[in-house]
């Protein structure tokens, strides 16, 4: 349990999951642009 804190407290660690996590959103949103795109090519 002390290893989680440490790594919660870390702002390393808290800089690296936001930029993971908006990477993934952005890739999210072009997935989603992708298939609307295609879908309204019918």
């Amino acid at each position: 349990m002390n290893n989680l804190q440490f790594l919660l407290a870390d702002p390393i660690v808290l800089f690296s999951a936001g930029g993971l996590v908006t990477v993934l959103v952005i890739c999210a949103f072009y997935v989603h642009l992708f298939m609307t795109k295609m879908n309204n090519n019918e």
